[in-house]
């Protein structure tokens, strides 16, 4: 992983080596944190962040709903944001803000306890490899369901649920695949590991909504609206296996994640095994509109300065 000079810390901005946490601080030990991944782009106008106030107002909205009260602002984290990029010296990156109860008092209620606030920002390439954004991913559908919201808010972005996330990644990469596929306790598709699912058959665009415990993701609601704009007819849909099997072409979408193709499920050839035309069509479109190069979604991006 590669470092950065600064990381900002409660208000200030802090040598990477130095943004530390105290071993009883109650989130490592329960999982009481909530978290963002967010990505700034290189632009014409400088390191510029896609979404900015969505992903920040989520950060807020997680920290809701698992009673968790910020000291800061979402507009104040996200000017802390610019300033840690630009401070930086950062053209594109990777950003994680996160918000958990410190040190203070052990127990499950961490009501007595600080909300320690850390944003750090790096250089990271697409998630799921380079390769993987032109030729599709191989995916394994888990033996781990995903989370339901009678166990976890699956609509908070918190370091506890991702254990669920994590232990279907180590599966499918101890299993030879990329990525896994998690199914919701009803059976329907829930999501990937860190990524919205999207299904193409017949010239239509798919995904499921809250109701399968899919995240709400903030790319993917992005690429929805793309693909309305492109003329590209879309549908919310609960999908079973099967249907992944049969499609014509699927895909990941994710800050981390971006546009990946799925050539591949279970041993399943997906289409035609490789990137299909309407995954390329909305892939290109997302990359010009990070960039900048598309003028109609300017307001999708922040500049840091």
């Amino acid at each position: 992983m590669k470092t950065t000079e600064f990381i900002w810390k409660n208000g200030k901005l802090v040598p990477w080596a130095e943004a530390t946490t105290h071993v009883l601080s109650h989130a490592l030990h329960y999982g009481t944190g909530v978290f963002e991944g967010v990505r700034a782009y290189d632009t014409a106008n400088g390191p510029s962040i896609f979404r900015a106030k969505l992903h920040f107002d989520r950060l807020i909205d997680s920290a809701k709903i698992i009673e968790m009260k910020s000291l800061f602002t979402s507009t104040q984290l996200l000017d802390a944001t610019k300033d840690l990029i630009v401070q930086n010296k950062l053209k594109s990156c990777y950003i994680r803000p996160l918000l958990y109860f410190g040190y203070g008092e052990m127990g499950l209620n961490p009501g007595n306890n600080p909300v320690d606030a850390v944003i750090a920002a790096w250089e990271w390439g697409t998630y799921l490899g380079e390769e993987g954004l032109k030729n599709g991913i191989r995916c394994k559908i888990s033996s781990w369901a995903r989370l339901d919201s009678r166990i976890m808010p699956p609509l908070a972005k918190s370091t506890a649920n991702y254990l669920n996330s994590a232990l279907a990644k180590r599966e499918a990469v101890s299993c030879g695949f990329d990525e896994a596929i998690l199914l919701n306790i009803n059976g329907t598709i829930a999501e990937g590991p860190g990524e919205n699912l999207f299904l193409v058959k017949n010239g239509c665009l798919y995904t499921n909504s809250a109701a399968d415990c899919a995240l709400q993701g903030i790319t993917s609601q992005s690429i929805i609206q793309v693909a309305k704009d492109l003329g590209i007819p879309f549908e919310y849909k609960s999908m079973i296996r099967d249907e992944l099997f049969l499609a014509d072409e699927l895909f990941f979408t994710g800050t981390a994640a971006e546009v990946t193709p799925i050539r591949e499920i279970d041993g399943r050839i997906i289409g035609s095994g490789k990137r299909g035309s309407i995954t390329e069509t909305i892939q290109n479109k997302f990359f010009e509109i990070v960039s900048g190069k598309d003028t109609k979604y300017s307001d999708w991006l922040t500049p840091c300065s």
